[in-house]
Order: C-alpha cells, then sequence, then structure tokens
C-alpha cells in the first residue's frame, strides 16, 4: 500500500491544497491519502483569529469531500488530538506502526521542501517516508528544486519526487485570510469551505445569512451536504428557473429554493427530530420514522429561520418531497424541477421533462403518481399527503392521458 500524508494548519484549505493533493493522488498512485491538520505547528505560531482546531478539521473534511474519493482521500486527526508540538517525526513514526507495510510519502510545498533538513528529526522524516514537493507556480521548476534534491539525496538517502502544477493561482494562507476579512477571496475557495466560512463568521468575515447573495447563498448550501449532492442540488436550481420563466413564478424565488431544497439531506433522525421539534413543527407516525421525509420540512426551518427566505420559499422546500393539495406554482415548480433536472435518469425521465413545459398540473400529476408506484412497488408506505396531492389533481379534472410527449 502506497499512502501520501499531507499535513499542515489548513487555515483554511484552499484551491492550491485540492490541486495539489489531486495531482499526488495520480502521479505518485497513491492507495490513500491522509489529510492531518496539525494542532500546533512547530515552525510558527498560529495567527491571531485562527479557528478552534474543530473548524479547521470540518474545512479539511470538506476538501477531502470535494476529491470525491472517499475510499482513498480520508482526514486524520492524529495530531489534533497528541499534545503539544505537531512534529512530523512523531506522525510519521505512528504512522509507519499503524501500516508497518506502506509505503509513506510526505507531501509539501515548495517553501517546506527548501527548509526541510532544518525541521526536528529530518533524519527520521527521510527514513520514514519519501518526499513530494511540488510547486505552487511555473517558477517553482527544476532549477529551483534540484539543488535541495540532491542534498536531500546525498545526504540522507531520501527518496524525492517534484511536481510543478503550471497555471495554478498562487495564493498564501496569509494573504488569503487577509482578503476574507475585507469580504474577497471566494475565488479562492471551494464553494464549501467558504460557506463554511461564512456561516460561522471565520476570518473576520460577517455575512449577514439573511441577506446573502446568490453565490453566497449557494456556497452555504454546499457547506451543508456532501459534494457529490452538488450537481443535483445545482441542477434543481437551474430546472426550477426555467420552469418559473414558463409559467410565470418569480425566478429568483425559484432560484432560491432550488439552492436550499436540501441543504439538511445528511442529517441523520435524530437531528431531523430535533430541528423539528425546535421549529414546531408537527409529525405524524410515518415521519418520526422515516428520515426521507424529514429534510424537506427541517430544510424548510433553516431556510427561513438562518437565510431569512420568505413563506413562499419556505413553503416550496418544505412540499418538494411529499407534495400536497392545492399546490401554489411555486411549490409545483419546485417539486417538478427536483424530479426532472438534468441529472435525473430514470425509465419515464423524458416524457415527465416535457410534460412540465407543456402543462405544469399534469407534470404534477404524474411525477406523484410515479412516486406512489415506486414505493409501492418496494413495498414501502406513502405518505397521506401524497395521496392526497394526487386525489385533488383528479378532482379538478387533471388526467394523465397514455402516451403523452
Amino acid at each position: 500500500m502506497k499512502i501520501g500524508i499531507y499535513g499542515g494548519t489548513f487555515n483554511p484549505p484552499h484551491l492550491g491544497h485540492l490541486a495539489a493533493a489531486k495531482t499526488a493522488i495520480e502521479v505518485l498512485g497513491l492507495d490513500r491519502l491522509l489529510l492531518i491538520p496539525a494542532a500546533i505547528p512547530p515552525h510558527k505560531v498560529l495567527p491571531e483569529g485562527t479557528p478552534p482546531p474543530e473548524h479547521r478539521l470540518s474545512m479539511a473534511e470538506k476538501m477531502a469531500d470535494a476529491l470525491l474519493r472517499p475510499k482513498v482521500v480520508q482526514v486524520s486527526t492524529l495530531e489534533l488530538e497528541r499534545e503539544g508540538k505537531s512534529y512530523t517525526s512523531d506522525t510519521l513514526e505512528e504512522l509507519h506502526r499503524q501500516y508497518p507495510e506502506a509505503e509513506l510519502w510526505l507531501l509539501m510545498g515548495t517553501d517546506m521542501f527548501l527548509t526541510l533538513h532544518l525541521w526536528h528529526d529530518p533524519d527520521s522524516i527521510l527514513r520514514l517516508a519519501g518526499v513530494c514537493a511540488f510547486g505552487r507556480t511555473e517558477q517553482d521548476g527544476e532549477e529551483l528544486f534540484a539543488p535541495q534534491r540532491d542534498f536531500l539525496c546525498e545526504r540522507y538517502g531520501a527518496k524525492v519526487t517534484t511536481i510543478t502544477l503550471p497555471g495554478l493561482v498562487d495564493i498564501s494562507s496569509t494573504r488569503l485570510r487577509k482578503l476574507l476579512g475585507q469580504g474577497e477571496g471566494r475565488e479562492y475557495l471551494l464553494p464549501a469551505v467558504y460557506g463554511h466560512i461564512l456561516m460561522n463568521g471565520l476570518y473576520g468575515t460577517h455575512a449577514d445569512l439573511k441577506h446573502l447573495d446568490i453565490p453566497e447563498l449557494r456556497a452555504c448550501s454546499c457547506s451543508m451536504v456532501r459534494q457529490k449532492r452538488v450537481a443535483h442540488i445545482r441542477g434543481t436550481e437551474e430546472e426550477a428557473v426555467r420552469l418559473a420563466r414558463r409559467w410565470g413564478a418569480d425566478q429568483t424565488l425559484a432560484r432560491r429554493a432550488g439552492i436550499l431544497h436540501d441543504c439538511t439531506k445528511y442529517l441523520n433522525l435524530e437531528e431531523q427530530l430535533a430541528l423539528c421539534e425546535k421549529y414546531g413543527v408537527a409529525l405524524d407516525e410515518l415521519e418520526r420514522s422515516a428520515v426521507k421525509l424529514l429534510h424537506s420540512k427541517t430544510g424548510a426551518c433553516i431556510a427561513k429561520a438562518v437565510f431569512g427566505e420568505p413563506d413562499e420559499v419556505y413553503s416550496a422546500i418544505f412540499w418538494h418531497t411529499t407534495a400536497k393539495e392545492n399546490m401554489t406554482t411555486l411549490e409545483k415548480i419546485l417539486y417538478v424541477a427536483d424530479y426532472i433536472e438534468p441529472n435525473r435518469d430514470f425509465e419515464g425521465v423524458e416524457r415527465l421533462r416535457s410534460l412540465a413545459y407543456q402543462d405544469l398540473d399534469r407534470a404534477l400529476l404524474l411525477g406523484v403518481e410515479t412516486t406512489i408506484q415506486e414505493m409501492e412497488e418496494r413495498k414501502l408506505p406513502v405518505h397521506s399527503r401524497t395521496f392526497k396531492a394526487r386525489d385533488w389533481l383528479r378532482s379538478h379534472g387533471v388526467t394523465i392521458e397514455e402516451g403523452t410527449e
């Protein structure tokens, strides 16, 4: 097994870190990459305003999630749990005990590589692991790397690989923290990391969560879900806007509802129930045991209480899972958009997409009937509101004709 070790304060993790991690996985052929946030780095004092370890850990986890390689990329709390300074030699000794047969590779940037011989116990570091150094600019090339690589190989018998990441926007964490305090710098960060910073007021940010612009709202939404969900959320957002344009609804409200509709999707049942209790959401017996039915209700509550969204957005999110009788146009739009967004791929989706732009009520009925049929085939309970939605539409003359295109 070949394991990469990428440590640092991750204060905050930015796109340069992400590019380096992604490249190292491919170039070294890593079976596993461990991101290890440092508690107390030995080479510098953490600057004033540094977030507590739990925030830096959370941001590192979001970077790991963004790589979409869950079996390869993991975040380790090894150094956060260890008392005292985070010496790399101690970390490598511990990892060597955990993985005695593994080939370890230590990943680092140019500055760290050029001063590696001055670190605490470089003999142990270079005995236990190979070194992969990556340059952040095209100037960090062979002319800069070669003398240090030759020295480390001759003095310590080191294994060294150097990588230059051409075209990478160079940003220091110091500069980035300053930009964030000035309300800038989002372009250097993953949306999920930027959203976490905004929602927790890190690095001197003071975002008014109840009056966010669209990019900031998207970032906050991304910070609350897994990366694999983001494409669906963005697809639902854009589909909702197209449907709102077609059916004369408020496009901005449709967009904001799409952005937030799945924001609590990854909370567990206990967390969902706690939010419902906090915001006074009454639940029936089925809802108390079916976690998949709750994210629409808790998501609506978060949209209103945290992000200040109006009742129209609250209601659209609240009913986007079960539907209900006598829905508003915006409620119908979000329900259908969630069903037909471009990433959806199931038998009958093209018919539903076509129908959504011909007759919104008929598309809603088809979506509701499809849900009922699927749940019954899987022998799963169907929520009563879904039946009521179907029956209300039928009672108002809405039908689904076979062969409709």
